[in-house]
């Protein structure tokens, strides 16, 4: 049984269709990229997959459970987690705070103003900063954190609910080569070690082609690939695309 589902997912804004009948899975263990150029439809999918958009047709399904249309927050409860191309982080709050809030809220005790939040959860946030090398600032605020350190809090902080399914929109965006790298290949070994699905997009190809385990190519809201990095490299509509064969070689070598 795939981990996600989706079948014929249709999505129109007036007269453009941002997704137009795509289906692909996901399975436990995988990281699967959803790539296209911008326009492409890649986040309206991520947004009718959460919950924030409903489909004007098609369904979505949660390990052979419908969940197509219910409330973000319900999807959430019932194992999807997800990251945001700009990080959503509390900067007046420290690292173990943040992640303790998602705790804290996942344990249907956000409004209990009865204990301190410092008193809850505390030996679990760190268990998870841990996981995602930020356990040595754990009391350090937010908002004095590099770009990177934050994108690891908030991984951890999507990591806090324990879900089955990740999606992560544009997860290096705005970070350095190094960066990128080290925050993919955290993320590689999480997927292996917690047996959980990640479907991400991204526009850097040398994270793609290194990290995916699939690869699934959008334009224009119509899915027009599909498959093993290799297969996807050579597809020669994914190369016109990618404005041609040489450009996208290059990125993708």
């Amino acid at each position: 049984m795939s981990l996600l589902e989706l079948r014929n997912l249709a999505r129109a804004f007036g007269g453009v269709q941002a997704v137009a009948g795509v289906s692909f899975s996901l399975a436990r263990g995988q990281l699967l990229a959803l790539i296209g150029p911008n326009g492409a439809g890649k986040t309206t999918c991520f947004n009718l997959i959460n919950g924030q958009l409903r489909p004007d047709s098609g369904q979505v399904f949660l390990e052979g459970a419908e969940i197509t249309g219910l409330a973000p927050r319900a999807i959430w409860r019932k194992g999807v987690g997800r990251t945001f191309q700009i990080t959503a982080t509390y900067a007046s709050m420290t690292v173990l705070e943040n992640v303790q809030l998602v705790l804290h809220s996942g344990g249907r005790r956000l409004f209990d103003l009865h204990n301190r939040l410092s008193a809850r959860y505390a030996e679990k946030a760190l268990e998870l900063l841990v996981q995602v090398g930020m356990g040595e600032q754990a009391d350090r605020a937010c908002g004095l954190l590099s770009y990177g350190d934050l994108k690891r809090v908030e991984l951890a902080m999507a990591l806090a609910h324990d879900p089955k399914l990740l999606l992560m929109d544009e997860p290096t965006a705005g970070m350095g080569p190094q960066e990128r790298h080290e925050l993919m290949a955290l993320t590689a070994r999480l997927v292996g070690e917690r047996n959980i699905g990640v479907l991400f997009t991204e526009h850097s190809m040398d994270v793609v082609f290194t990290y995916a385990h699939r690869l699934v190519v959008m334009s224009r809201g119509q899915l027009i690939a599909q498959g093993s990095p290799g297969d996807v490299r050579d597809n020669p509509e994914v190369q016109s695309v990618y404005l041609g064969r040489g450009t996208f070689a290059r990125a993708v070598s």
